[in-house]
């Protein structure tokens, strides 16, 4: 059985991880996602990619102990978006959205975290349990501090506590919380909104992001204004800027054609 079922529509992308009993990636796991990502990075006809987990209990809870006790290494090959494939996929300007449908743990949270949206069922949990195994949730001790409060992700990272969607809502790391039912559907429409919307836009949002992560703002601002970020460079002197001036004008919906 394939451990990563793919569903297209349009320019959406579903991808959902099918491990019984829990979702838990291994190796091998790991490198197929990361090439299922990749590929939709480098697809000029996908836009949006949906993650979610198979079932109802699990979305995921990372790292799989049963392959590692057989011999799969800590420090082995994850493949080229790193663990789950998005979390060091590069150049990945392309939204991506988390849709949560149950326990989010370890390196699921941090799968979790590597979407730019994240869709709660309402019976989700959360945790960075690696503290109580005297290992370091290392991409969450990275990413959750930019998520939420700081001293917030230092409890959760120091403590390894559980914490449900609502609280996961009232500290920012969630966008929406839904029925278990009705989590698919919402992380659907979300999808279709942002595929219909202008996908050289989102490409520059994405890259000036990341490049203003560790610049000081008159730096990564000179960045964009000199355009010496390849998105926004593209984005300046596309077709799809000179159509949005035009349907503004003109007071119509534009047609986004990425290029």
């Amino acid at each position: 059985m394939d451990p990563i079922e793919t569903r297209r529509e349009g320019a959406i992308l579903e991808v959902t991880l099918d491990r019984p009993k829990a979702n838990a990636i291994d190796l091998a796991t790991s490198r197929i996602m990361g090439k299922v990502f990749a590929d939709f990075r480098d697809d000029p006809e996908l836009r949006v990619a949906i993650v979610t987990g198979a079932g109802e209990k699990f979305f995921c809870p990372g790292w799989d102990l049963k392959a590692a006790a057989d011999g799969d290494a800590v420090d082995g090959d994850y493949g080229v978006g790193g663990f789950g494939g998005l979390q060091e996929l590069r150049g990945l300007n392309k939204p991506v959205i988390a849709a949560v449908n149950g326990i989010a743990c370890g390196g699921g949270l941090e799968l979790a975290l590597s979407a730019d949206m994240i869709l709660a069922a309402e019976h989700a949990t959360f945790a960075l349990p690696e503290i109580r195994s005297g290992t370091v949730a290392d991409a969450a001790s990275i990413k959750l501090p930019k998520r939420i409060p700081y001293h917030i992700a230092m409890e959760l990272l120091l403590t390894g506590r559980w914490f449900d969607a609502s609280e996961a809502k009232g500290w920012g790391l969630v966008n929406e919380i839904l029925p278990g039912d009705q989590v698919m559907a919402r992380a659907w429409e979300l999808a279709r909104l942002l595929a219909s919307g202008p996908p050289l836009v989102y490409a520059a949002i994405k890259e000036i992001v990341r490049d203003a992560e560790d610049a000081k703002f008159q730096d990564a601002l000179n960045r964009i204004t000199q355009r010496q970020l390849a998105s926004v460079d593209i984005l300046y002197g596309s077709e799809d800027q000179h159509e949005g001036a035009k349907a503004f004008a003109e007071k119509r919906d534009p047609v986004w054609r990425g290029k």
